[in-house]
């Protein structure tokens, strides 16, 4: 076991399976010098340029790239710097690759690894700091990943290469310098599709991915009134509803933190799930805490105020428990 920020679980992840596969390799803009982030540091000099390739800024073209390497059996990782970036790329992803094993009835196969940094609370500004895990969760054919820490970075990302099908994972901006303690090797590896129980609890159930599982945390460690257990779901697509049920089905109630926007958002999904699966058995409504429905801003307060903290996570609990109705959001009635 080892400490290491998550960029550099990123790394480890990456080297590791190019190390033991040779079919694995990297594209993307400034992958070599190891991009805006450092998380493919280092990678070009241990691998070579053939398999770390700096890519035009053109991201129609190596996105398609890499789903044609993946069907004639290559897999390859395709960074995009930011997620906002695949906009121009997703008939390639969401059209072609996500398809090619249901239009070819199981001759083809597209083991794709798509990465990207996501979210805000950087300072980045409304284009390039959105989650937009909405653009995937209505497609068949893809997988969807959101790391918490580095250990699910590394593990998560792993398995994403290893996947047969197309798999984009997240990389939360914020959490890139986190650290953490990180088991390599295929002991470390983590299973898409199975969430992870961050603590016990027995008031209320807290489901979170990426960075609102430490929202969520903190929250819960900034208070003694209740106790919460926290499911980081780790996987957007599929998720993992066994472990939400069962954790529900103990606590009665039902909390979703998430970074999207409210519309749309991936918690109202889980939150009709457990309605129409656990409706006699909850205490209270299912609630969830998201941002609003506006642009992220750039000004550091404002988008301060936009994302959702662990002070507003306590207050919105607190009354969800005293009243046992769902509260309003903080911008609601704002004119």
């Amino acid at each position: 076991m080892t400490v290491m920020r998550t960029r550099q679980a990123v790394i480890e992840a990456l080297s590791d399976e190019m190390e033991s596969d040779p079919n694995v390799f990297l594209m993307g803009e400034d992958i070599g010098s190891g991009g805006p982030f450092k998380a493919t540091e280092g990678l070009i000099e241990k691998f070579g340029e053939s398999r770390v390739i700096d890519t035009p800024i053109s991201e129609m073209a190596f996105l398609g790239a890499g789903v044609g390497a993946a069907a004639m059996g290559m897999r390859p990782v395709v960074e995009m710097m930011f997620i906002e970036f695949i906009g121009v790329a997703l008939d390639q992803l969401t059209t072609q690759g996500a398809f090619f094993r249901y239009l070819s009835r199981g001759a083809y196969q597209v083991p794709l690894t798509i990465r990207a940094a996501a979210g805000a609370g950087m300072g980045f500004g409304c284009q390039h700091s959105q989650i937009l895990d909405q653009w995937f969760r209505g497609n068949a054919g893809i997988s969807l990943v959101i790391p918490s820490n580095p250990q699910s970075m590394y593990g998560l990302l792993r398995s994403a290469i290893r996947s047969n099908d197309p798999v984009v994972i997240l990389e939360h901006k914020g959490l890139y310098g986190e650290r953490g303690e990180v088991i390599t090797g295929e002991a470390g590896i983590v299973p898409i599709g199975q969430a992870r129980k961050v603590t016990e609890g027995s008031d209320v159930t807290i489901v979170a991915i990426g960075s609102t599982v430490l929202t969520a945390k903190a929250a819960l460690d900034s208070q003694s009134e209740w106790s919460a257990e926290i499911i980081d779901l780790q996987t957007l697509i599929p998720w993992d509803k066994s472990s939400v049920m069962k954790s529900v089905a103990k606590t009665g109630r039902l909390v979703v933190v998430e970074e999207s926007s409210y519309s749309g958002g991936w918690g109202a999904e889980i939150c009709s799930e457990v309605v129409s699966k656990l409706w006699g058995q909850l205490k209270s409504p299912p609630h969830r805490i998201t941002s609003p429905d506006a642009p992220i801003p750039y000004a550091q307060e404002l988008e301060k105020r936009y994302l959702p903290s662990s002070v507003y996570v306590v207050a919105q609990i607190n009354e969800l428990l005293k009243t046992g109705k769902s509260p309003a959001a903080w911008w609601e009635g704002a004119k």
